[in-house]
């Protein structure tokens, strides 16, 4: 069942085809809310080529990110990739006073000196596009 979409502002073109948009539409249940509108969208909750019509050419141009918006989006990326080898391999161990203790002296200081590389990955030369990554112990 397709929800009549009537109203929009605005919408802001996402690509030099025009055809995928980020807009505001008064949705009848939740008030005006963000949505993205995606020709490859296959959830037709909204009635995409019926809010496409209703748009028409009233939105704002395409505008490329900058050199700046990338890396900063590549950062955010590898920080995420960080991340996530800290919560998933090293603070499960790190945390959890057991396992730790079951760690001999020498796996510690490698699990370590391991978190601690992971830490410093956003201080690396060449950081977001050029990252080395530590390997982890064998102990993980």
């Amino acid at each position: 069942m397709s929800i009549e979409i009537t109203q929009y502002r605005n919408a802001r073109s996402m690509n030099l085809e025009n055809t995928r948009f980020d807009v505001e539409i008064n949705h009848p249940s939740y008030g005006w809310i963000p949505y993205t509108l995606d020709p490859t969208d296959t959830d037709m909750t909204n009635d995409n080529t019926e809010l496409l019509s209703l748009i028409g050419s009233d939105f704002s141009a395409y505008v490329p990110p900058t050199q700046e918006e990338l890396d900063a989006a590549t950062a955010l990326q590898v920080r995420h990739v960080r991340d996530q080898l800290l919560v998933s391999d090293v603070d499960p161990v790190v945390s959890n006073p057991l396992r730790w203790a079951d760690l001999s002296e020498q796996e510690q200081a490698e699990v370590s000196t391991y978190r601690t590389a992971l830490l410093d990955v956003p201080q690396q030369q060449g950081f977001p596009h050029s990252v080395t990554w530590p390997t982890p112990p064998a102990c993980l």
